[in-house]
């Protein structure tokens, strides 16, 4: 066991031998701490929180109580092998969430970049990969594998199908079940998830430029109405368009994936 001599631990506090505490963390009443939990800098652990597994913490994240941190993941494939969560800095992560380790199969690694807030009762699945400034709702559940990029929202009690990728900054609205993978800046919404458009708001608060956004609209507009497939009109974007964001856009649906995309509603 290390633990810095800033840290302040609670007496109830359960720390196994093993556990490394940064300076300056905070570890609340009857919180358990595994032997393979290295908490960096800042880290704050309310009462009755529990992290366990081989889990890397970041500086100055706050877990509050009841949360579940680098349990093992919920896959009848798992037999025990030796997998990793890492959650980065700045994360807030409520009442009652869950995050678990990875799996063999899947990398060995479940990773939350930098800045996210994952509320209440909110699940990240094994294997899974968040992105920066990502928040998930009250009650999400992220299935595990899934691809989660920058500065998206999910709206609460909203789920994510497994292999599942979102794109930088789309938002998925409350009570949506997201199946197919989401195109950076959509928004989608509807119980069975419709592609219902761009995430404008999001845009406009980043400070997207204008020009960049009108864009955007137009590319989005080639993708629901243009000539050829939705693949062969995303093949077209990078062509057509002299915009970053245009070009992220066809480069994701160029990507690999195990799943289909969601096309723009009433697309040909």
């Amino acid at each position: 066991m290390a633990i810095h001599g800033t840290a302040v631990i609670h007496p109830t506090a359960a720390i196994d031998d093993g556990a490394e505490i940064g300076p300056d963390c905070h570890i609340g009443p009857y919180a358990v701490i595994g032997n393979e939990v290295t908490l960096k800098r800042g880290v704050t652990i309310k009462s009755h929180a529990v992290v366990t597994g081989w889990t890397e913490i970041g500086e100055e994240t706050v877990i509050w109580p009841f949360a579940t941190v680098g349990e093992v993941p919920q896959d009848l494939k798992y037999k025990g092998e030796r997998t990793r969560l890492v959650v980065g800095a700045r994360c807030r992560i409520r009442e009652g969430a869950t995050l678990n380790t990875g799996t063999e199969g899947g990398g060995g690694l479940t990773q939350v970049g930098d800045d996210c807030l994952i509320m209440t009762g909110a699940h990240v699945g094994h294997d899974s990969i968040i992105g920066n400034r990502v928040i998930l709702v009250n009650n999400v559940a992220i299935a595990g594998h899934c691809h989660i990029g920058d500065d998206v929202i999910v709206g609460g009690l909203s789920g994510v199908h497994q292999w599942v990728r979102i794109g930088q900054g789309a938002i998925i609205g409350a009570v949506t079940m997201v199946a197919q993978d989401v195109i950076p800046y959509g928004l989608v919404q509807a119980p069975r998830g419709e592609l219902d458009g761009l995430n404008l708001v999001g845009l406009k608060r980043r400070g997207v430029p204008r020009d960049e956004i009108t864009q955007l609209r137009a590319a989005y507009q080639m993708l629901a109405q243009g000539e050829g497939s939705f693949q062969e009109r995303a093949g077209r974007l990078a062509d057509d368009f002299d915009s970053p964001h245009v070009r992220e856009i066809a480069d994701f649906i160029r990507g690999e994936t195990d799943r289909s995309y969601l096309t723009p509603k009433g697309a040909k």
